[in-house]
């Protein structure tokens, strides 16, 4: 999910530090905002994925080139601090849909170029479009947090991550499913694509439209940067005081491994689902994956609740061995798809959702983790965002190699693999050092 990586320095990261300005209702305006990025980050990895096993690349291709569009997704934190230095934050949101919008429609002819040569133009369009996306996910979190106080910050957390999980879930269920049904009707996979692709670029259009009527400006930090060389100075600085906490090592060890497993499934589960019975996949069509995806979200969802209520009885240190269990025991669950090879898709949705239930209880304890051990001290928006930057790379590495793992040892073996991923995952886990107190009062930033 975004990280708030509005301003590399500290001062993005609580309430404003300035005067608060006028602003109209959040629920205006903060529901549309993350319901957004969602759909943008999983369109350009997920939905990318399947688009690309649809239009005829293998499990190798497919993970491999929609694996490296989540690059920008991993570095964005560099480039945040150039967008203090110009215009509004609700500038840079609006003109990065108007952008997306655009490339995305654009692709939506590329993909119909005849033969292969779709391949290049698209996969270009598509980087451009995850920079885009990666921009306004830093410009999003900006106006959130320089808008709203620390009070309201919390009021509406809630509502950001579900908006957040509804972009996911409206990319990769309706959508997947609209580009089987078009598929069926049309005989033509670039056709059905076309249209979804459409879709999107429309959803994006209208979103840049309504966010210029209803999105606050934002305000900018107290530190914001005056030069782009000071905004490089304080990347710089940032960078080296982030590398110089106690732990760090073993902190990034953590953050790079606790998703080990769920990284090598992200890209490979949906293409074993829909891959033909002859080569060994589930053999269900988009329409199907569609249902799948969309009660597992569902399911994420709860267990986010349900996690986050765990953390708070129990305590992160406690729990978080527990929370690691839980996102990598139901890994299992496509070990077990894999030997049974069922066509049943009740009983397919209900391991799935086994298994992202699993992800979405576990997974709040990575993202605690780094909030409250990672992130604590001068540029606690920047250290968070690099640790969320580690968390991203291991998806994008693990997603990059899935495709030739899987087709040098098959899916049984692929799927075993994950399991045994699991003990670089618990190892981290049991050695993450816990240096902070999140109970503690706050130190002041440095100057």
């Amino acid at each position: 999910m975004a990280s708030s990586t509005a301003s590399i320095g500290e001062g993005a990261i609580a309430a404003p530090a300035v005067s608060a300005p006028a602003y109209k209702n959040p629920f205006l305006w903060v529901p549309s905002s993350y319901l957004t990025m969602g759909l943008i980050y999983v369109t350009a990895t997920t939905v990318a994925n399947i688009m690309f096993k649809n239009m005829g690349m293998d499990n190798e291709q497919a993970t491999k080139w929609s694996s490296n569009l989540g690059w920008a997704y991993v570095f964005k934190p560099l480039w945040a601090p150039l967008l203090e230095l110009y215009k509004t934050k609700k500038f840079f949101v609006v003109l990065m849909q108007f952008v997306i919008a655009a490339i995305v429609a654009v692709t939506a002819f590329a993909i119909k170029m005849p033969g292969t040569g779709w391949i290049t133009p698209t996969i270009v369009l598509l980087l451009l479009m995850a920079f885009a996306g990666a921009t306004q996910d830093i410009v999003s979190d900006g106006v959130y947090v320089t808008t709203l106080d620390s009070k309201s910050q919390a009021k509406y957390l809630g509502v950001q991550s579900m908006c957040w999980n509804m972009g996911f879930l409206l990319a990769s269920s309706p959508f997947v499913g609209l580009a089987g049904v078009l598929h069926d009707s049309t005989g033509n996979w670039s056709t059905a694509w076309t249209v979804v692709l459409l879709i999107v670029a429309g959803v994006t259009f209208l979103a840049g439209l309504y966010h210029a009527k209803m999105l606050p400006s934002g305000a900018k930090a107290l530190d914001a940067p005056k030069s782009a060389a000071d905004a490089m100075r304080t990347t710089w600085r940032a960078i080296i005081t982030f590398f110089h906490k106690k732990g760090i090592v073993l902190m990034i060890a953590f953050a790079f491994f606790y998703r080990i497993g769920l990284g090598l499934l992200d890209k490979m589960g949906p293409l074993f689902i829909i891959d033909s019975r002859a080569n060994g996949g589930l053999g269900l069509s988009n329409q199907g994956l569609s249902v799948v995806n969309g009660l597992g979200t569902l399911a994420f969802l709860v267990a986010s609740i349900l996690g986050g209520l765990f953390v708070s009885r129990m305590g992160l240190k406690k729990s978080l061995l527990v929370l690691c269990l839980c996102v990598n025991v139901p890994n299992a669950t496509f070990l077990f798809l894999n030997q049974t090879l069922t066509d049943n898709i009740y009983i397919i949705s209900a391991v799935v959702m086994i298994e992202k239930f699993g992800w979405g209880f576990g997974a709040v304890g990575h993202m605690i983790y780094m909030m409250q051990q990672i992130a604590p001290g001068p540029y606690k928006t920047a250290h968070y965002a690099f640790a969320t930057g580690f968390m991203a790379l291991c998806m994008l590495l693990t997603g990059w190699v899935s495709g030739y793992i899987q087709k040098a040892v098959g899916y049984q073996w692929f799927f075993i693999i994950v399991m045994l991923a699991a003990g670089l995952s618990l190892l981290a886990t049991i050695m993450a050092p816990f240096h902070q107190n999140p109970d503690a009062p706050a130190k002041p930033a440095e100057a």
